[in-house]
This record gives structure tokens, sequence and C-alpha cells, in this order.
């Protein structure tokens, strides 16, 4: 029976490694699948200029001691492509397929470069890869849906690529996943469900990912949490109430709409970012906000503000649609400098209890123009608010009308 032409072709690979061995005296103790693996890696890539990554990469010795390769018996297990350190130029080239030969990686990274082409699909043949990132490069395509085969991956990073397509609904059902870095790319169509209970870090930012995100699509495990800069549309108020593990959230630059839900306010979150959408209706926290950063502006809110917001350091409340005084502990808190930013310009607020002669510190600043009122106190505001001090009166009238 004839022998199968790549079955053949490798046989013969295999022959002239261990011929190889045998000629430069090398102790080959990888396996001839890994070696032969490494090289084609090798050749599909180079250094940039200033790079020199693969100096050591000399086949007449050991790939195990390779820059980059790490051994555990005769496997390779780690591949971490490029030179880590901060500012180095990186690779240039392709991901090769026959990457996917080598069968016992738990982990895969590419430093910051210019690799190209697509995600080989034979990486999901890498049953054991927990690691795999290959960020600020330049990989295109789409995200392959057989990596919901890598049943024990735990971090996926394809950030900062100009990957296209949407995200494949098997990567959400890989069930020990704890970080999703998919920001900055062309991804588009809807965020699927993500069924892992460990996740944690889901990384969606700066892509044109659009439709509805349903209540039940994200896990409560999610500790941070990042959607800005989509197309992102519908209410959110069921999602967000069951992510009480949150500690950063950014909605931000969407078209999402509804009310915001009080209870998110008692969340350990430390940056809430929800500016640049459509959400209304009144806000009112549950309790004293201790979140240091909150940033509501540019959304369709209105009401009252709440004087429990004053314990917050920076907020942002500004083009919206309030109405009423602000509450007089504002200005105690702005007084002894415990808030550092307070916008809330472009609304429809009447007034602020607070004397006109004192001096806001160096160090808070306040922007209260375009309103139903004379600011009571004049104080350089962002340049973005434009140069009028009171909303006109007719505005004003039919607002409270």
């Amino acid at each position: 029976m004839a022998m199968h032409p790549s079955r053949s072709c490798f046989s013969v690979l295999v022959v002239v490694y261990l011929l190889q061995c045998k000629l430069f005296f090398v102790h080959c103790i990888l396996n001839p699948l890994d070696f032969l693996a490494l090289q084609s890696v090798r050749k599909s890539l180079d250094d940039m200029p200033g790079s020199n990554f693969f100096a050591s990469w000399d086949f007449t010795s050991d790939p195990c001691n390779f820059a980059g390769v790490y051994c555990e018996s005769d496997r390779v297990i780690a591949l971490n492509l490029g030179d880590p350190r901060a500012g180095s130029p990186g690779l240039i080239g392709r991901l090769d397929p026959a990457i996917g030969k080598l069968s016992a990686l738990t982990e895969l990274s590419v430093v910051p470069g210019r690799i190209m082409g697509s995600l080989p699909q034979s990486i999901s043949q890498l049953k054991d890869l927990r690691f795999l990132a290959v960020s600020r490069n330049f990989l295109s395509g789409g995200i392959p849906a057989t990596l919901g085969q890598l049943r024990n991956l735990k971090t996926l990073d394809l950030s900062y690529n100009q990957l296209t397509g949407d995200i494949p609904r098997s990567i959400g059902t890989i069930p020990g996943l704890s970080n999703v870095i998919l920001s900055h790319n062309h991804i588009s169509g809807s965020i699927p469900p993500f069924l892992s209970e460990t996740l944690t870090r889901l990384e969606l930012k700066h892509n044109e990912l659009s439709g509805y995100i349903l209540p039940t699509s994200l896990p409560p495990s999610l500790q941070y949490l990042s959607l800005s800069w989509n197309r992102l549309s519908g209410p959110v108020d069921l999602l967000l109430s069951r992510l009480d593990r949150l500690n950063y959230l950014d909605l931000s630059m969407n078209q999402l709409s509804g009310c915001i839900p009080s209870r998110i306010f008692t969340f350990p979150i430390t940056n809430l970012q929800l500016q640049r959408n459509s959400f209304s209706g009144p806000v009112q926290p549950g309790g004293q906000v201790t979140i240091p950063t909150v940033d509501l502006s540019y959304n369709r809110l209105s009401g009252g503000i709440s004087p429990l917001f004053s314990t917050v350091q920076s907020l942002y409340l500004n083009n919206n649609r309030f109405t009423g005084q602000i509450p007089g502990s504002f200005a105690d808190r702005l007084l002894d400098a415990s808030i550092q930013i307070l916008y809330l310009q472009h609304n429809y607020l009447t007034g602020m209890q607070i004397n006109p002669t004192v001096e806001i510190p160096l160090s808070s600043s306040l922007c209260l123009q375009y309103n139903c009122m004379v600011p009571p106190i004049q104080t350089p505001c962002p340049l973005k608010a434009g140069k009028e001090k009171t909303r006109p009166t007719g505005q004003c009238n039919e607002w409270r009308g």
C-alpha cells in the first residue's frame, strides 16, 4: 500500500532531523514533531530592525535553549515569540500553521510587532493551551470558531489587531475562561453569551459590536467590563444589577438606553464610565456613593441631583437634563477640596448655595455654565462647554412647563 505523501514527507524530515543530531553531536531530546514545527515557525518570521530575538535559534543546538522556548521532558510547553522588554521592535511575518503541531503547548504569546495574516486554524489543535496572546500586531480575518475547542483556555488576548467578523459563540462556551481581551479591532455582530463562571475580565472596547446585551449573557463573576466605543443599544439595567463584583465598568460611547439601576452605585467600582449614551430618567443611588470617578455625562438623565453623589471625587453630570437646586453638600465638599472635579454644565439647574466671594481650591474644578441660572461663582470651564454662561430663558421655561 502506498504511503500518504504528507506522511512520507514527514518521515523523511524526521530522518533528516535524527541525522542532523548525529552529524552535529547534538543531544536531541526534543520530540521530532516539535523540532520540525519550530523550524517552520522560524521560517515564517523574522526580527524587525533592532530586534535580535532569533539570534539564539540555531537548529544545530538544542531548541529547548532557544529564546522564548520552554520545554518539559521532550516537549515544548510554552512559546513566547519576541523580546518581551518594553520598546522591543518585535517580529515581522506570519504565524505558520505548523504551530498547531506543538501539541503539548500550554502557553503561546507574541510580542507587539508586525505579524500579519490570519490566526492559524491549527491553533485549535492545541488541546492543553491555557494562555493565547497575540496583541498589538496586524492580524486580519476572522476569529476562528474552532478556538472554542480549546476547552482549557483561561486567557484569550487578540487586542489591537485588524480582526473582522463576529465573536464566535463557541468561545463563550469555554468553561474556564478568565480573561477575554479583544479590544481595538473591527469585530462586529452581537456579544455572545459567556458561560464561564470564572470570567473576571471582558474587554471588547473600540470595535463595531451592535445589538442588545441579554441580561443573562454575562456571568456575575465579572470584575472588569469594558465595552466602550461600540454601537450597542437597548437597556442594561437588568444585566448590571447582576454584576455586583465589578470594580471597573466602562460602557461609554454606545447607544444604550433605559434607566441606570441604583444598585450599581453600591458595587466596589473604582471607575464608572457611562457617558455618551441615551440613558434616561432620574438617578437615585441607594446610599452614599464611594466610587472615586463617576461619569454620566452626555445622556438624557433628568430629575434632581442626589446629595448622595457629593462624596464622589470626580463627578461628571454635564450635558443631561437635571433640574432643581444643587444640594449644599456639594459646596461644602468643594471648599474642603474633597471634590476634585464637579462638572454640571449644560443642564437645567436653577441654583447653588455658595458664597460668591469664596475661592475654589486650586486642586478642584467646578463648571456650572449653561444652566437656568447665572453661575453664582465664576470658574474656568472646559472649552467644550462653550462661551454662553446661561441657558436661554425660553428653553428653561419650556422645560419647566
